[in-house]
């Protein structure tokens, strides 16, 4: 089911109105459709973002838990073995830079790929940690009263409210297959920006084959021409009223918009996973980060700009019912690599590279240190965010981390920069940005971060 977490199905106004999308509603809080566009349309009506034609995209694989960087994206192998882990590393198309043995296609792809290996922010509270990599800023305590609540918007909540509409009918924040599970992953909403920029979420499975995306298509019963007499019904009601009043006349336009989704088969076609050749279904891998990934490539090729491929658990402390590093590496490096590998090939393939940001992180990396249970703990002091993108300058590894991945040697990278890099790529100057609060005072996007000079120039 497509979601709109966060928002009442009552606007702003108090304006309410009984929809003929009740055979289709859409959303937590039963947020309809043309309320969705109504939102979607005063939130790009504020704020700076890219010009008009831009046409450039984020995909988001959000590792929540904490990925170790030891056995992903920073190996240690002349460390001891208490650091090093049980994988070594091997090599890739840049001579000297090294990977985790797990990870053979990005090592083969690593002169298309970055590497930031001194991401930090000091912090090995999920819930700090997760709000601050999602959003910016730090979040939270996991122990304060009001551990739930999200600060700042996050990256993908900004962009959907500073893209402006790109006429495609694809709503511009996408979260598949669903934002659960992991640990505090909770911060993926739109906070005081509203529920209009908040992301749809799929609640399906892509490679499950009973994957379904709801509400994209009519209920069981309903035809076409009963969906028109109701649409037209609707607008003889309230014609008098709509020559009158700007605010029903505009709320009209949505329901237009709302119903061309409904009964266009554009953005239906977009989801329809089952189009696919099964053979790029296969080199993506079948499995959930496989096909989600290729999901994610089938919506920003679409018109989507953000797209969050949540892949979970990575919070490997070897205590049941967590895994052990080794176990849980085994298990989730494998298929996160071959989605990877088959992601920047698809997308180099359809021309997507260029105007395509590829980010793979989590809220932080793993003790270097492995502990007594075989497993490694919470780490902030120095871990690694992949990127991707053929518009950056690819093949190289920023920041050096100590020779057993416990802090930042040379050029330590904030979590502000991160998302600085992210806005920057889709043509937001992030810092010169405000919205208003929850208090109604100013506040920019962001207020320190700078996009990495080592890939923007």
């Amino acid at each position: 089911m497509l979601k709109i977490p966060g928002e009442s199905a009552r606007d702003c106004d108090g304006l309410t109105r009984r929809s003929f999308l009740q055979v289709g509603t859409l959303g937590l809080g039963g947020l309809a459709l043309p309320e969705f566009f109504r939102l979607r349309a005063q939130a790009a009506g504020r704020g700076a973002g890219p010009g008009a034609g831009a046409r450039r995209s984020v995909i988001l694989i959000w590792l929540s838990g904490g990925p170790g960087h030891m056995e992903t994206w920073d190996p240690k192998p002349d460390a001891s073995s208490g650091f090093r882990g049980p994988f070594g590393a091997i090599g890739t198309s840049l001579p000297g830079v090294h990977l985790g043995e797990l990870m053979p296609e990005q090592a083969r792809r690593m002169d298309k790929l970055a590497v930031l290996r001194t991401v930090n922010h000091g912090t090995g509270d999920h819930t700090k940690g997760n709000h601050w990599m999602l959003t910016g800023y730090e979040g939270p305590a996991f122990n304060a009263p009001d551990n739930t609540v999200q600060r700042r918007p996050s990256i993908g909540s900004a962009v959907a409210r500073l893209t402006p509409d790109s006429g495609s009918g694809m709503p511009s924040y996408v979260a598949v297959p669903n934002l659960r599970g992991g640990t505090d992953n909770l911060f993926h909403y739109a906070s005081y920006l509203g529920g209009g920029s908040n992301p749809f979420v799929v609640e399906s499975d892509p490679n499950d084959p009973k994957y379904r995306v709801r509400n994209l298509s009519l209920p069981k019963g309903v035809t076409l021409d009963r969906l028109e007499d109701r649409r037209r019904m609707l607008a003889a009601m309230d014609q008098v009223r709509l020559d009158a009043d700007t605010k029903l006349r505009d709320l009209d336009a949505y329901h237009e918009r709302a119903f061309s989704m409904l009964t266009g088969r554009s953005v239906a076609k977009a989801f329809d996973i089952s189009a696919e050749d099964p053979r790029l279904r296969d080199k993506y891998g079948r499995h959930t980060f496989g096909q989600s990934a290729l999901l994610a490539r089938r919506l920003v090729e679409a018109g989507t700009p953000f797209v969050t491929v949540n892949c979970v658990p990575w919070d490997h402390h070897g205590t049941a019912p967590q895994l052990t590093t080794e176990d849980g590496a085994r298990k989730l490096i494998p298929p996160l690599d071959r989605a990877i590998g088959a992601l920047i090939d698809d997308l180099i393939v359809r021309g997507l590279y260029d105007s395509t940001l590829v980010v793979a992180m989590g809220e932080f990396g793993r003790t270097p240190r492995m502990n007594k249970d075989a497993g490694r703990d919470h780490w902030g002091n120095a871990f690694s965010v992949l990127m991707g993108c053929g518009s950056m300058k690819m093949g190289q590894v920023v920041g050096r981390s100590s020779e057993r991945g416990e802090h930042v040697v040379d050029r330590p990278i904030d979590p502000q920069d991160v998302a600085a890099t992210v806005y920057h790529h889709l043509g937001i100057d992030a810092r010169s940005i405000t919205f208003e609060d929850r208090a109604g005072r100013p506040v920019y996007l962001l207020d320190k971060g700078e996009p990495i000079r080592e890939l923007v120039g």
